[in-house]
């Protein structure tokens, strides 16, 4: 276990906690009114219980588990997208979050214009985009298309100049959330290949898949969570041993 000041993210005791209305509530005004007469019930829902892990600088951490376990929302967390209710979550760098790849992008912009768009949003400056927007068009292969309006492209288009956009930071920590299967089976490589990079250079890297090879094949070691709990933690080939005879005793 590395000591915790040498650990790049450290997760202690973090829970998120959802508050669910117990019946269909139509409209806000509907809301607003039933919560001034405090006529809502709600109920509680535990997306993330208790969880306490660290995460050592330039390592890769896989993150496994059934829909619903809590993955995507781990990695929120360290985004900063959301705060947890109880327990902290630290992360010591530049966080890059591939998490939903084309959220943001404006339909009605032009690819280069959402390229600057984008990458504002990552906190880059414009002059810095206008520096690497070569680069992006060149690894997102999408040069021919990149002053069409947004709404021309296809979904899997849009993901690729995400992608494209969101990996030409340099980050201290990189996460991502099912994102290597996007675009054609070159994309994907060159994709792969990027992110073997990023591995060699020591970024740290959350990688959140379904993808139980490519996990075995890329991942230092491996957490499985289930209902919002963490049920193994440690090397790669042991935790993924006791998650698939797990899935094997579910009908």
């Amino acid at each position: 276990m590395p000591a915790e000041m040498e650990a790049k993210i450290i997760f202690d005791n973090a829970s998120v906690r959802y508050r669910l209305p117990k019946e269909r509530i139509r409209t806000i005004k509907e809301f607003a009114i039933k919560s001034l007469w405090r006529q809502v019930d709600y109920e509680e829902f535990w997306a993330l219980r208790h969880i306490s892990l660290q995460v050592s600088p330039g390592e890769m951490l896989g993150i496994i588990g059934r829909n619903g376990a809590g993955k995507s929302t781990l990695l929120k967390l360290v985004a900063r997208v959301m705060q947890p209710v109880a327990g902290s979550v630290k992360a010591n760098g530049r966080v890059t979050p591939l998490l939903e790849l084309g959220a943001g992008f404006d339909s009605e912009l032009t690819g280069r214009e959402n390229v600057y768009l984008f990458g504002s949003l990552l906190g880059i400056s414009r002059r810095e985009m206008h520096r690497r927007i070569a680069k992006i068009c060149a690894f997102s292969g999408l040069q021919d298309f990149l002053d069409a309006p947004l709404r021309t492209f296809s979904s899997g288009m849009i993901t690729r100049l995400g992608f494209s956009v969101a990996t030409s930071v340099e980050p201290d920590i990189l996460l991502l959330d099912e994102i290597l299967s996007v675009g054609d089976a070159n994309f994907q490589k060159k994709s792969l290949d990027l992110i073997d990079q990023f591995r060699l250079s020591g970024v740290t890297i959350l990688f959140v898949s379904h993808d139980l090879p490519k996990i075995r094949s890329s991942c230092d070691r491996v957490v499985w969570l289930d209902q919002g709990e963490v049920q193994a933690w440690g090397e790669t080939g042991s935790v993924l041993d006791q998650y698939e005879s797990f899935l094997r005793t579910i009908p």
